[in-house]
Formats: structure tokens, C-alpha cells, sequence
């Protein structure tokens, strides 16, 4: 008896491009993080090209092993396939230990659900915040031809995160995750994006919106914040300069009843 989630793949006719973030000589992280990316970003997709295989898709994997693969590499795959999707599986990290919580990142308007997708689904499962969904551009995304989406799947330069990462048996959730978001499953519960989250400089503006879309902090706001730091920075300037005219004049004065004293 063929499985409902063999009859999705085939109705959809698809072939996934699984990417391993890192690899090789490229560890991934930052320097001195003690758990290192490059293996478990393998691990995860390993383990979903397993599940996505079981469930009648086809996978290609941009590396399968502990090998360094160029970004221009990894799109050219991508690219190989027109039919097809392509995800990226990454770890987050951070010079402060207590930054956490799950990201999705697409580039592209029509990877825009399937990142909603994919994401509700990794957040549902996991004991972490709600970072959001976010558009930018990176190589990976911004270079292929295909929806692509790129998934952080928490930051392993938090313990508490990294202590779950080190997990087989949560890789595996995040596998069976990942690919829920690709058959399009409806996700179970969408939790609420973390209030530090909501908008940002470093994200594009959004073709799509939602409740745990990270938005674009707008252009007039940008600037007036910009405006507002160069009023400060110049009213600094100004107090400086008067600070350092009346210590001028001090000095004068003090310099002249010092020539009166002596004569």
C-alpha cells in the first residue's frame, strides 16, 4: 500500500537539493565555539534526505561528506535541477552566549510559504524561541534559480541549545521537521515571534507578511534614527568645543593674573 506522503511527492513532482552548511576546512561558527557546526549540519541532512527518501522524493545532496564545497558549487548543483526545491541546513551562532531561538531565511517571493512552512514546523519542535522568518540575501539564495530556503537550526554557542544539537535523537526531530515543512503539512501551532524580533536593519522588506515574518524596520524610521545620532554626534561636537573655549579662556585668564603676581 503506497503511503499518503508518497502520493504528496509524486503529485508534486519533486526533486530536493539538501545542503550541508560548512564542511572541510570551513567549520562554520565563530572562533572559539566549542561545538562545531560542520558535522551536525551533515548529520541533519543526512537524515532528511533518509526521510524525504522514505517519503518518495528524490535528494541530491550538495555534500555528503566532511569535504569543503565552494558557495558557487553549491549553487551550480542547485541550479542543475530546474524542478526542483532547494534547502540549506545550518546552526547559529553568536559572540553572546544567550542569543537563541530558531531563523528561516529566503531570498526569493516564491520561497516565501515554503520557508513559513518549514519554519513553523522546526519552531513547533523545538525548545526554543521564535526568531522569525526572514528575507536576505545570501549567496545560496540569492544565486539559484529554484525557491530556496535556509534554515538555522538554533545557536550551538548556547548551551542550552547546543546541549540539544549534540542529540541524535533531536536531529532527527529536526529532520523529520524539515521535511513536514516540504510536504507542505499544516504546522501543528504557530508560536509567537520573540519581541526582540519583530523588525530589524539587517532583513529586506517583505513580499509576503505574517505573524512571525520579521519586518523591515522602515526607511523614514531608519533615518530618523540616523538624524538623530547625528544631532547627538553634533551637539557633542558643540559641547566639546565650548567645553574647550572656556578652559582656553580659563587658561588665559589664569596665565595674565600669574604675569600681574610676579611683576
Amino acid at each position: 500500500m503506497v503511503s499518503i506522503g508518497v502520493i504528496q511527492a509524486r503529485a508534486q513532482s519533486r526533486t530536493i537539493v539538501v545542503d550541508a552548511g560548512h564542511g572541510g576546512v570551513d567549520r562554520g561558527g565563530v572562533p572559539g565555539q566549542r561545538v562545531g557546526e560542520k558535522q551536525l549540519t551533515l548529520d541533519v541532512a543526512q537524515r532528511l534526505r533518509s526521510v524525504l527518501e522514505d517519503r518518495g522524493y528524490s535528494v541530491v545532496m550538495t555534500r555528503d561528506n566532511d569535504e569543503f564545497i565552494s558557495l558557487g558549487t553549491r549553487v551550480a548543483i542547485a541550479n542543475a535541477h530546474p524542478d526542483a526545491t532547494f534547502v540549506s541546513v545550518h546552526f547559529n551562532s553568536a559572540s553572546r552566549r544567550g542569543a537563541n531561538g530558531i531563523e528561516t531565511y529566503y531570498y526569493r517571493s516564491d520561497s516565501a510559504r515554503l520557508a513559513a512552512n518549514i519554519h513553523r514546523h522546526v519552531v513547533a519542535g523545538a525548545p526554543t524561541e521564535n526568531r522569525g522568518i526572514r528575507r536576505r540575501a545570501y549567496y545560496v539564495l540569492r544565486r539559484t534559480s529554484i525557491p530556496g530556503v535556509l534554515v538555522e537550526c538554533g545557536f550551538l554557542t548556547n548551551p542550552y541549545e547546543a546541549s540539544y544539537a549534540v542529540s541524535a535523537s533531536y536531529r532527527q526531530k529536526l529532520a523529520e521537521e524539515i521535511a513536514r515543512g516540504i510536504q507542505r503539512v499544516p504546522p501543528p501551532r504557530i508560536r509567537p515571534l520573540a519581541a526582540s524580533s519583530t523588525v530589524s536593519t539587517e532583513v529586506l522588506s517583505q513580499p509576503l507578511l505574517g505573524p512571525d515574518f520579521v519586518r523591515a524596520i522602515p526607511a523614514s524610521r531608519r533615518s530618523s534614527k540616523s538624524s538623530k545620532s547625528s544631532r547627538s554626534s553634533s551637539s557633542s561636537s558643540r559641547k566639546k568645543k565650548s567645553s574647550s573655549s572656556k578652559s582656553t579662556k580659563k587658561s588665559s585668564s589664569s596665565s595674565k593674573k600669574k604675569t600681574s603676581s610676579e611683576d
